[in-house]
């Protein structure tokens, strides 16, 4: 097994595009790391960097000790897994996920034994005298992840492998190769633009955009914490609300959030931010119906959709909204003094309900949200205040 290093690493295109600015990121041995971003991030690219399918324009990249920036991709001891499965449709599965030790010379003997361990492992021993086009999706990818194992590599590199299954498939898959890792124990970096993948498979998760490093930890920390408001906004499904708000108050009389036309109580903690201008984040699943009289965000209700445990209710709040990865040009118009006639006067807030929900669609309804449970974000650097 292996660690993996980034340290400063850049990629800009013979083009001008770049693709990669000042990466940083360490990689334990043993660990499964997630890089996780929406397209064009450059999770990608720093992948095929670490694999040696495409040169750093700046910057050192390490698999344990060993610097391979300029190392031959079949030297560095590495195994990938594509987001196709790149099977030898004329060669049966035996042989597809031979083929790595027949290129290496092995012995005869030494493959069948090797093959015959690694589809054990990965349950497709009764499927070796198959061909790729006799597979399902499933056990093709099962296939590919075989021929990576067979070579027992230092690490692993994973690029969107179950992009192409559907999401029954792909819920099984991710449970097997999570469950694959911790049996082999192998340095795993894993691509994905799918957050759930991310937050359900990674020790830990970095999270890219624009080709920079945002935000890298454990799963639940960045769902619980995130450092900025794009971290926000990515993670969690359905996505975190985002609305634009004003703390007003002090530290004697307590603070207060002004959201609309609602006035809610925060924290002692919170008045420590002054007044101000600020990016209110709240989780659909921190809001709840509110008792008669407590402060509430007030909306009419626009759609419910069930989900059986759970009920999705989309409400249109008179709080200005800020949509995710929006720059804030309008804010920053606000926020500089001037008033901008683009600035939305409402926004349609998720809140995640235990059914039933008494009100219908078209009816009016009052949130309550615990202010603990809320974000701060400072609307021009888009980085997180502190917590309510």
């Amino acid at each position: 097994m292996a660690s993996v290093h980034f340290e400063g690493v850049g990629k800009v295109f013979p083009d001008g595009t770049v693709a990669l600015e000042d990466f940083e990121l360490d990689v334990a041995d043993g660990e499964f790391v997630v890089l996780v971003g929406p397209s064009g991030s450059g999770k990608s690219t720093a992948l095929r960097i670490l694999a040696g399918l495409e040169d750093a324009t700046t910057g050192t990249v390490r698999i344990g000790e060993r610097v391979v920036n300029h190392v031959e991709p079949k030297d560095r001891d590495i195994a990938m897994v594509f987001q196709s499965y790149a099977l030898y449709p004329h060669m049966t599965v035996q042989d597809n996920i031979g083929f790595p030790l027949r290129m290496h010379r092995e012995p005869r003997p030494h493959i069948r034994e090797r093959v015959a361990e690694t589809a054990g492992r990965l349950d497709i021993g009764a499927l070796l005298a198959r061909r790729p086009r006799q597979l399902s999706g499933g056990q093709r990818q099962r296939v590919a992840l075989g021929r990576a194992i067979v070579r027992d590599p230092h690490a692993f590199l994973m690029d969107e492998p179950l992009s192409n299954l559907d999401a029954k498939l792909r819920v099984e898959m991710r449970a097997y190769i999570a469950h694959l890792h911790q049996r082999l124990g192998k340095t795993v970096v894993y691509v994905t633009h799918d957050q759930v993948e991310a937050m359900t498979m990674g020790d830990r998760v970095a999270i890219l955009r624009e080709g920079r490093l945002e935000q890298v930890d454990a799963p639940q920390a960045l769902y619980d914490r995130p450092a900025t408001l794009f971290v926000a906004a990515f993670m969690g499904s359905p996505a975190m609300n985002l609305l634009r708000g004003r703390i007003t108050g002090n530290g004697v009389a307590g603070a207060t959030l002004e959201l609309g036309s609602a006035r809610l109580p925060l924290t002692k903690g919170a008045a420590g931010l002054g007044d101000q201008e600020v990016i209110v984040g709240i989780r659909p699943e921190a809001l709840h119906p509110a008792d008669r009289g407590a402060p509430a965000l007030e909306g009419r209700v626009e759609l419910l959709e069930s989900l059986g445990s759970d009920v999705l209710a989309h409400v249109e709040v008179d709080a200005a909204g800020v949509l995710a990865g929006e720059r804030l040009e309008a804010a920053r118009e606000i926020y500089g003094g001037e008033a901008s006639p683009t600035r939305p006067s409402s926004a349609r807030v998720t809140a995640r309900l235990e059914p039933p929900v008494r009100a219908a669609v078209g009816e009016s309804v009052r949130l309550g949200v615990g202010p603990e449970r809320l974000h701060f974000f400072e609307p021009r650097t888009e980085r997180a205040l502190a917590a309510g």
